[in-house]
């Protein structure tokens, strides 16, 4: 198998490899063993089938509060048609096309278990859209996030009946056109297919996954931005001493304070001689902050891990033990809390960050006010750090729980659901927020700590301050800063400690 594939089945799917899936634009394809899995359950269901007086939901029967009407077997492909292009009401946004790849992924790994009883071509169609960078257009509004991410999903699905758009060499057009180009027919969906489709947490999941590779990268430059800050701000490095951490081992508290002590060994400035005693929070408690984020981080992995590697769409099909289950494995509940802890664990990074470049431009610890020379003529960082207090204050408007919401739908039927998909979306926005606040403080750090020179921070830090200069320099006198600021956030987006 080439490196340059992903391989999916049943087999257990990591987070680094859907990190390197984005990271190293994979292709995907199914195994053999997945293959068969998923013809085998076919033909079990194409057998069921064959008795016209047993009903199975949403195969032979009506959907949601609709589940007792019977449905004739002259119907079924009307029914599965009927169910994508009823419940494609998604609005809002477009999508990010990263977060639509995981979402194919994620819908072909699910299918890939045998458990769905959908066709082989449905998935190798899937694999096509895939593999051909065919993405669909998918809206970030429609879905309760229980009941599978009905609305989204089937967007997604719409491309394999010759309906909805698509988005191919970075242009919009409807997906009947793309079909064509490639030589696709519509797909004739059987019993169960549309269902099985837009049935599942894949929505979630993706949204997820991409928050958790976006997170990754932000807890370690948040890390590496914060040491930057601590020389700046002439800290003394006792907090950061192991016998401290030793007393409270959270795992995520003794690692921030370890990499820290590293980011600044061989530092001149901290080595020098203090004329405080002890330093703000937001520079002393930072093992304690990061940590705690870091641990949530772990947790979160790991919930979100465990979903991508199910099966959540409904019913389930048990092909060795004749079996045909209805359930809720839809249900987004267990996503949607940690989505909304997500949320809530990752502001704090932003929340003390900015703390941090109030302090950097208050004038203190021998720095000039607002980090210019002539303040008053100069303006200086005052108002980045406006921005960054308006970005805070509005992580914590977007960190009020989705989860704790639930409205009844489908004639209350469906009487409580998740909205995990909500939290999805307000998750990443907390995200990209964050990432704002810290290339503000970044941009501050790298400003005040040249008001130290001589004196050297140290190579780790240098190094990054060299990197940094290469993309904004020194600010002298008052500048356009929005510029400054953009390119900060593409720097830390990109930068590799």
């Amino acid at each position: 198998m080439s490196y340059n594939y992903l391989p999916l089945d049943r087999k257990w799917l990591h987070f680094y490899q859907v990190r390197d899936l984005l990271d190293y634009d994979q292709h995907i394809s199914i195994t053999f063993d997945a293959h068969e899995k998923i013809l085998a359950c076919r033909a079990f269901l194409d057998t069921k089938m064959e008795d016209r007086n047993r009903s199975y939901y949403g195969i032979n029967t009506g959907f949601g509060f609709l589940q007792d009407v019977k449905i004739d077997a002259s119907q079924i492909e009307q029914l599965q048609y009927n169910l994508l292009v009823s419940h494609a009401c998604g609005l809002g946004e477009e999508v990010p096309a990263d977060i639509v790849k995981l979402i194919l992924m994620l819908k072909i790994k699910s299918l890939s278990y045998g458990n769905s009883g959908v066709q082989i071509d449905t998935v190798i169609r899937l694999l096509d859209m895939y593999n051909n960078r065919v993405l669909p257009v998918i809206y970030t509004q429609g879905s309760l996030g229980a009941s599978g991410d009905l609305a989204p999903l089937s967007h997604l699905s719409l491309p394999l009946i010759g309906l909805g758009e698509v988005y191919h060499e970075g242009i919009k057009q409807p997906s009947s056109a793309v079909m064509k180009q490639f030589g696709w027919e519509p797909i004739h969906l059987q019993s169960k297919e549309g269902l099985a489709l837009i049935n599942g947490t894949q929505f979630m999941s993706a949204y997820g996954m991409y928050c958790l590779k976006k997170a990754e990268h932000l807890l370690e430059m948040a890390d590496l931005i914060s040491a930057l800050s601590f020389d700046a701000f002439d800290c003394t490095t006792e907090p950061l001493d192991p016998h401290i951490h030793a007393l409270r081992p959270h795992k995520g508290q003794v690692d921030t304070a370890a990499t820290l002590r590293r980011y600044l060994k061989g530092s001149a400035i901290a080595q020098q001689a203090k004329q405080q005693v002890q330093d703000p929070y937001s520079f002393r408690c930072i093992p304690q902050v990061h940590g705690a984020s870091k641990d949530a981080f772990d947790h979160i992995q790991q919930v979100f891990v465990r979903e991508i590697n199910s099966v959540t769409d409904n019913p389930n099909i048990f092909p060795e033990d004749d079996l045909i289950l209805g359930g809720g494995n839809f249900h987004g509940q267990p996503l949607a809390l940690a989505l909304d802890y997500f949320a809530i664990a990752m502001s704090e990074l932003a929340n003390i960050s900015e703390r941090r470049t109030y302090q950097l431009i208050s004038g203190q610890r021998g720095l000039p006010l607002f980090l210019v020379k002539d303040p008053g003529l100069n303006s200086g960082f005052m108002i980045p750090q406006y921005t960054a207090a308006g970005i805070v204050s509005e992580n914590k408007q977007l960190c009020t729980p989705a989860s704790v919401d639930s409205i009844s739908s489908s004639n209350n039927q469906e009487d409580h659901v998740s909205m995990g998909a909500n939290a999805a979306t307000k998750c990443l926005r907390v995200i990209n927020n964050v990432e704002k606040v810290l290339a503000i403080e970044l941009l501050s750090a790298a400003q005040a700590i040249e008001f130290r020179r001589p004196m050297k921070s140290s190579p780790i830090l240098e190094k990054l301050l060299t990197a940094f200069r290469e993309k904004v320099s020194f600010n002298t006198a008052d500048r356009l800063l929005h510029t400054d600021i953009i390119h900060a956030i593409t720097f830390l987006s990109t930068y590799k400690p």
